[in-house]
């Protein structure tokens, strides 16, 4: 079917507007509905990395071609769900910023991500961790909003007095921690202390490594 050509200027409207650009739903759009129908489904969770395109295109109502036309791949699927729902639990955490220490939102992080209802989608985040490291041009988006929960708490680290380098580093070092933990949870489940967080948070990196003495240093 042919395009039709310029539609006619209704009467009062400027010669050259289209009156059909507001009402025509644009591609974003249409991912946006896409992604809220994938969320309904899924919940806090995510389909399995050994999950077809049709079967979750089954689950969803919708076509496996539409599914691959707006995320590219199974895994497009996984990067999109884990950044609207890292979306929704930041809101959240935001909150929880608000009259917070460094410490209670480090607690609150770590008790959101260690819900038993989280595992699968744990799993999941890793997945998706461990194509990116491959494909790294394929997956900015998602790498890129790796650093919003290092921003917060690095807020908050300012807030308690340390300067932007050493709150920056602060935070590095602590979600780099606990998304190691949780590797390791996922990993042989059980493993990790209960009181995880306090002993990452009662022991702070030495800020320097220690230089060998000159008279015993390595020879």
């Amino acid at each position: 079917m042919a395009l039709s050509s310029t539609p006619s200027t209704p009467s009062g409207t400027p010669s050259g507007t289209s009156t059909t650009a507001s009402s025509t739903p644009t591609t974003g759009d249409a991912r946006e509905r896409l992604l809220t129908r994938l969320l309904d489904v899924f919940d806090d969770g995510l389909p399995p990395p050994e999950t077809s395109l049709r079967e979750i295109a089954t689950r969803t109502g919708t076509s496996h071609a539409l599914l691959r036309y707006h995320f590219g791949s199974l895994a497009g699927v996984l990067a999109a769900v884990l950044g609207a729902q890292r979306t929704r639990d930041n809101k959240t955490l935001v909150k929880t910023a608000d009259q917070a220490t460094f410490a209670d939102l480090a607690h609150a992080i770590w008790q959101v991500y260690t819900r038993p209802d989280q595992l699968s989608r744990i799993r999941g985040f890793f997945h998706v961790v461990g194509l990116a490291a491959y494909r790294p041009d394929d997956f900015r988006e998602f790498i890129s909003s790796l650093d919003d929960l290092t921003k917060l708490l690095a807020s908050l680290a300012e807030r308690e007095g340390l300067t932007p380098d050493a709150a920056l580093t602060r935070a590095t070092l602590v979600t780099a921690t606990m998304r190691g933990l949780l590797l390791q949870e996922v990993l042989t489940p059980g493993s990790c202390p209960q009181n995880a967080v306090d002993l990452i948070l009662n022991n702070p990196p030495h800020p320097h490594p220690p230089h060998p003495h000159p008279a015993t240093g390595a020879r």
